[in-house]
């Protein structure tokens, strides 16, 4: 059976090493899609994802993870980040193989936009990759209108083609 629930400073290291192994095999899938794709360098995906940016990210309030276990076996993710008073962005929603196409990233999705609005965020902005057509799809499934297409600069110095998604909480057929 699956849970979904919001990680605590306990769950952390946990799910750092787990993510950070998982990212070891450079011809793994999830390393594929997640870091190879959008040319991410080495050293960027294993700051990002260190235990200390982690824990720093969740104790300034900054980032909010949710974490999906089959058996206390970690599956998947999503991570928020909150912008401002009424707006979040779903950062990433990611679900590691073989779990894949099972319905977890809608759960972690589901989970994820409750909690947002129970905070009372109204709008939350999801990017995806403007040829990313999975992930796409997936939003505008559940909800998001896209909103824009752009070309941006990465923090890593790539540029990137994206597109920008949004979600009216509380009125999700806006």
């Amino acid at each position: 059976m699956v849970t979904i629930r919001k990680a605590d400073d306990t769950d952390v290291k946990a799910f750092s090493m787990k993510l950070l192994s998982l990212l070891e095999d450079k011809k793994s899938k999830i390393y594929v899609d997640n870091v190879v794709k959008f040319g991410i360098p080495e050293d960027y995906v294993k700051k990002a994802f260190a235990e200390e940016t982690l824990q720093k990210a969740i104790k300034e309030g900054k980032s909010t993870f949710y974490l999906a276990f089959e058996d206390n076996d970690l599956i998947g993710f999503a991570q928020t980040i909150q912008r401002n008073a009424n707006t979040a962005e779903l950062d990433r929603i990611v679900v590691f193989p073989p779990h894949e196409q099972k319905g977890i990233g809608t759960k972690l999705l589901q989970c994820a936009l409750s909690d947002l609005e129970q905070r009372g965020i109204k709008n939350v902005l999801v990017v995806a990759g403007k040829e990313e057509e999975h992930a796409r799809r997936f939003y505008e499934k559940n909800g998001f209108k896209l909103i824009k297409e752009d070309t941006i600069e990465a923090p890593w110095g790539k540029r990137l083609n994206i597109a920008t998604y949004q979600l009216h909480l509380g009125n999700k057929t806006n």
